[in-house]
């Protein structure tokens, strides 16, 4: 009731506080706390506004990106000249503190595009200047003291109400995730109601670290990863105990599913890739290499290789279902950036099959499959949901063909 009460009354003082998103269609407020999926969207993004004024106020020459709240909290980007440090991290904090305990209203402020990009220049901020190029007819800005941004909102009253949060660490990240664009600065933080919720959350953390696969990786000598092959990961001994007992259970439950196992090979000619349409959609996740000045690729996936198998002889449609399963390795480039572990690799083993059917056979097929990733994924104790996929706006194949299958799948 006393946050009904302050934000009505904020609304009637003039003061610009965004109150249009808790409405309901009918027009009825809708309150909404740290407990609902959207109130922790506003409060992380409240204090990634924070984040924002702290480092103009202590760097006012960088540049802001964007700053949006995220699953576990929110990050912004910054383009700055020197990187940051951890040393930096906590001095912007240490500002983060006295913006909060200022207790600065937000104050939204609603105005056509061509004013707001007039701000944006006054302002001189390129990337929003690029941002609200793509925007409507009006936008809006957040102020908070001296500090405004271009943004939808909504946002907390104040930022007194971001009581308790961190900054959790640094990270290089490419001006909308492309990599010709500059590399900006990204700050990592997380945010919460009370300190006692922020502790619970961070000693989660610290728990979850112990526990993490690159950690127990080291310790029980399974694995690592070297600068001479950055996304490559080297399996030491004992992890190779490990991928064999996996490969034989594999083996093992697609012979019961009568899946005949075949081998391709890494390297494959330039002409495969094109006429299997990888190097028109593909290419700038490939490796190039040349033999006897022919162009070849390190193959990203199997299918190529497992189609020339099938080619190798005339087949009867008895044969079919034709069930080809391959443990291919698999080579994709990745950005520096977004290498984890063995989560984001550059190179791993991909549980890959082909299956050359009748159309009458699709439904059985299919079902069959999902049965068989369905005990693969229980077995593990793996959660997981299922998504349909239809044609996307670069295809091969035609639209008869397409629509066969996701007639198929539904």
């Amino acid at each position: 009731k006393e946050l009904v009460k302050e934000a009505i009354v904020a609304k009637f003082n003039n003061e610009l506080i965004d109150l249009t998103k808790p409405l309901t269609e009918d027009g009825t407020l809708r309150i909404l706390t740290f407990s609902d999926k959207e109130g922790k969207e506003v409060f992380r993004h409240s204090a990634a506004h924070i984040l924002a004024q702290a480092v103009k106020r202590l760097f006012p020459e960088a540049k802001l990106a964007i700053g949006p709240a995220i699953e576990d909290g929110f990050y912004y980007d910054f383009d700055v000249e020197k990187p940051f440090t951890d040393n930096d991290l906590r001095k912007i904090e240490k500002e983060m503190k006295k913006i909060v305990n200022e207790d600065i209203i937000f104050e939204r402020i609603d105005v056509p595009k061509e004013e707001g990009k007039k701000k944006i220049k006054e302002l001189k901020e390129p990337y929003k200047l690029e941002l609200i190029d793509e925007l409507g007819d009006e936008v809006s800005f957040y102020k908070q003291a001296e500090f405004i941004d271009l943004c939808k909102g909504p946002h907390v009253i104040s930022t007194g109400k971001i009581k308790a949060f961190k900054l959790t660490k640094l990270a290089g990240a490419y001006w909308r995730g492309k990599a010709e664009n500059k590399q900006l600065q990204r700050i990592y933080g997380v945010a919460f109601p009370t300190q006692e919720e922020l502790d619970k959350y961070l000693e989660r953390l610290k728990e979850a670290e112990k526990r993490d696969h690159r950690v127990l990786g080291k310790q029980l000598d399974l694995f690592s990863i070297h600068e001479e092959g950055p996304g490559f990961p080297f399996f030491h001994p004992k992890g190779m105990i490990i991928i064999n007992l996996l490969k034989e259970f594999w083996r093992e439950v697609h012979k019961k599913h009568h899946y005949q196992e075949i081998q391709t090979p890494i390297v494959l000619s330039k002409e495969l890739w094109v006429r299997s349409g990888h190097w028109e959609h593909y290419k700038e996740n490939m490796y190039f290499t040349k033999i006897d000045e022919r162009d070849f690729a390190i193959k990203p996936m199997n299918c190529p290789g497992c189609i020339l198998v099938y080619k190798t002889r005339v087949h009867s449609y008895r044969e079919l279902p034709l069930r080809l399963a391959e443990m291919g390795i698999v080579h994709r480039h990745e950005l520096s950036g977004v290498l984890s572990g063995l989560f984001r690799v550059r190179c791993f083993t991909q549980d890959d099959a082909h299956i050359f059917l009748t159309r009458e056979q699709i439904k059985d097929e299919i079902i069959d499959i999902m049965d068989l990733v369905d005990y693969f994924y229980k077995i593990f104790g793996f959660d997981y949901h299922v998504e349909l996929s239809t044609m996307p706006e670069r295809a091969l194949g035609t639209r008869e063909v397409w629509e066969i299958a996701e007639n198929a799948l539904k």
